[in-house]
């Protein structure tokens, strides 16, 4: 069993305690992870990771916006997780039965003010007169993603609705003509790049029908325990322990993310049992990432 020192945040820092926090703590996840079970999201398609090797001509590229995941199933509108988000009775007015899959956004460089938002059980108008919709997907047309481009346009139009867009879709012509264009768009303050396989159907799981290129790597892990601070950090949170969970035939991996945090952060950390996206560069032969950082609390989805 690891001797790392888990605590309760901030008060329990005895080492005696720390053992029954971290039984504590073990014993909490289940009914948690049980109660998010429950809350079921919709089916939405999930990006894998571009890599070099793609073969770029049965994909269209678009911008991938910094937002929150939104669906629109045809009467209300939702997170990724499930959760309904309590946009203003105009924004949705008139928003056509048809389910649509898109991004809440408030610009580039803004995720704060997009998932501050989207949290929000009374909206705020005038922070909802800076969000956009940007729609990339039909779920309930047929045919390939190809095929559902002209739709998705035609039906954005309908709307007419300044704050609903449609997502530009492209072709390029090869891998320097990717990173170029991932470069330009970095440059102005976008996120990265998305790929759609031109072929595919849509289809509520995570493939490589649809890939993101960016300039770094990142990815998801729950929230196990709250390594204590030591040094500049004493009293403080110095890591937190989080758990990738097992996939394809792997087990799940448990590793220490411990830079990446305001101090802000360090003194209120994210609660044992949430999702948090880290950035990394690759992984090590164990399967850990390499140089893990936290980037953000995950705010679309259950915590």
């Amino acid at each position: 069993m690891s001797q790392t020192v888990l605590t309760a945040w901030p008060r329990l820092r005895a080492s005696a305690l720390t053992l029954l926090l971290a039984l504590s703590a073990a014993c909490a996840m289940t009914p948690a992870l049980a109660a998010d079970a429950s809350k079921a999201g919709p089916a939405l398609m999930l990006a894998n990771v571009y890599h070099p090797g793609v073969v770029l001509a049965d994909y269209w590229v678009s911008e991938k916006y910094d937002g929150v995941r939104g669906f629109w199933d045809g009467e209300k509108l939702l997170t990724r997780g499930g959760q309904q988000v309590m946009a203003p009775a105009w924004f949705t007015a008139g928003w056509p039965s048809t389910p649509m899959d898109g991004e809440l956004w408030a610009g580039r460089g803004q995720f704060p003010k997009a998932v501050a938002s989207v949290r929000q059980q009374t909206p705020d108008d005038a922070a909802w007169r800076g969000m956009r919709f940007m729609v990339f997907d039909l779920p309930a047309q047929a045919g390939p993603f190809t095929q559902r481009i002209a739709p998705l346009n035609q039906l954005v139009s309908s709307i007419a609705q300044p704050w609903v867009q449609a997502v530009l879709q492209y072709k390029v012509a090869d891998h320097a003509a990717l990173q170029a264009q991932l470069k330009k768009t970095v440059k102005l303050g976008g996120e990265g790049l998305m790929l759609h396989r031109g072929d595919s159907l849509y289809k509520g799981l995570r493939s490589d029908d649809l890939l993101k290129v960016k300039t770094h790597e990142d990815a998801e892990a729950r929230v196990i325990a709250h390594v204590a601070g030591k040094g500049k950090y004493a009293g403080k949170l110095g890591a937190l322990l989080v758990e990738i969970p097992a996939a394809s035939g792997k087990p799940a991996l448990r590793f220490k993310l411990g830079t990446g945090f305001s101090d802000a952060q360090r003194q209120n950390p994210p609660a044992i049992g949430a999702l948090v996206t880290y950035r990394f560069r690759g992984l090590n032969d164990s399967g850990i990432p390499r140089f893990a950082s936290f980037m953000r609390l995950r705010e679309d989805g259950p915590n």
